[in-house]
């Protein structure tokens, strides 16, 4: 009789825990630095005006150039207005002529009067006239200053330092008729004023923060801004913060703030939207993860970490800035902390995993597929 065994079969092998990349972590002082969008604007802008009416005869400087405060740039025809200063004078000339023939007659009539030789209204006849004819020359005076004024309106000059537009009026055209026409405008952009905001719930946060002694926040110019420019250079000279307000934009639920950014080679042109890095302060305890470390669901934010038996633990963690491809977490970890930076897919919380270090797991290779069924 033909006898067949059957040979029983046993439990399948256990799987070994999945291997995952892993960082250890520590605590120390780290940047808060901020990123948003701003917007490039002058630190002194001035338009230029014809402040007295005339016939524009020509430009003396290069649209477009670099002008220095007190530089001439247009010249208005000034020929009435000498005339008129001309006249002022002339008419000062005899206000003061007049005055002076006044002063003699009052002097003499004075000193006749002590001897009785005029009668009382005769001095005070001629100490009146005394007295209009010095205010007459006093505003004669005055016409002729007036007159120096309008003409030095004929050659006008730049307010300030900076960078002169386009002229808007051609030559030969009448300005300065029954308004101040423009006639170009003058920026200074070095430095340059960069315009930004930051949400109004991150500047409540930091100022806790600060009361409770966790975060240094910088003051005024003590907080570095940075520009990055809308290709991802960043702009070679580090600017300072110098203003913040403190109300927020019930429209925006944001804080406005301008930074001052150096800009001496003149790459920055006024109206450019570019991305601004803010160190608004120092952490005094954070770390650092890489930003594929961070996971989110309905909570909010949590890291994976690996214990000493490699159990996978969850981890809710506060973030307070991104530094590159890291994000700074203030709270949430502990100092030596293993948390899973690749395999993250491969790691459930209370499950098991063998942590190897990151660099270690990104350079392995890739584990043989299982042997399949009944081979």
């Amino acid at each position: 009789m033909l006898v067949i065994a059957c040979g029983k079969s046993g439990p399948p092998p256990e799987m070994p825990p999945p291997e995952v990349g892993v960082i250890v972590v520590h605590s120390g002082p780290v940047p808060i630095v901020r990123e948003a969008s701003g917007r490039l604007a002058p630190t002194r802008a001035s338009d230029v005006r014809a402040r007295v009416p005339g016939v524009l005869q020509k430009r003396l400087y290069k649209e477009g150039s670099m002008v220095k405060e007190g530089e001439l740039l247009v010249q208005i025809d000034p020929a009435p207005y000498r005339a008129q200063l001309a006249q002022a004078t002339a008419n000062l000339e005899q206000a003061e002529a007049s005055a002076t023939n006044a002063k003699v007659t009052a002097t003499r009539n004075r000193e006749l009067a002590q001897r009785q030789l005029i009668s009382r209204m005769q001095l005070d006849d001629s100490e009146a006239l005394e007295r209009s004819s010095a205010a007459a020359a006093s505003a004669a005076r005055a016409q002729v200053q007036s007159a120096r004024i309008n003409l030095s309106y004929a050659n006008v000059t730049s307010p300030i330092s900076g960078r002169a537009s386009q002229l808007r009026v051609l030559e030969g055209a009448l300005v300065g008729q029954g308004e101040a026409t423009l006639l170009t405008t003058v920026e200074q952009i070095d430095p340059m004023y960069v315009f930004f905001d930051q949400p109004g719930t991150d500047f409540e946060r930091f100022m806790r923060a600060q009361a409770e002694g966790a975060v240094q926040v910088a003051q005024g110019n003590e907080a570095e801004v940075r520009i990055v420019r809308s290709d991802g250079t960043e702009h070679p000279h580090v600017g300072k913060l110098s203003f913040s307000d403190f109300s927020v934009n019930p429209t925006t639920g944001s804080v406005a703030f301008r930074g001052v950014i150096p800009n001496p080679d003149r790459s920055l042109l006024p109206g450019m939207f570019v991305n601004v890095r803010l160190t608004a302060g120092v952490l005094n305890k954070g770390y650092k993860v890489p930003q594929l470390a961070l996971l989110r669901d309905g909570q909010g934010a949590y890291v994976l970490t690996a214990g000493a038996d490699g159990t996978v633990q969850q981890k809710r963690v506060d973030t307070v800035a991104v530094i590159g491809n890291e994000w700074v977490i203030s709270q949430g970890l502990e100092d030596g902390d293993q948390v899973i930076v690749s395999g993250v897919q491969l790691a459930q919380p209370g499950g098991k995993v063998k942590p190897v270090p990151a660099q270690a797991a990104a350079s392995a290779p890739a584990a043989p597929a299982p042997a399949a069924a009944g081979s």
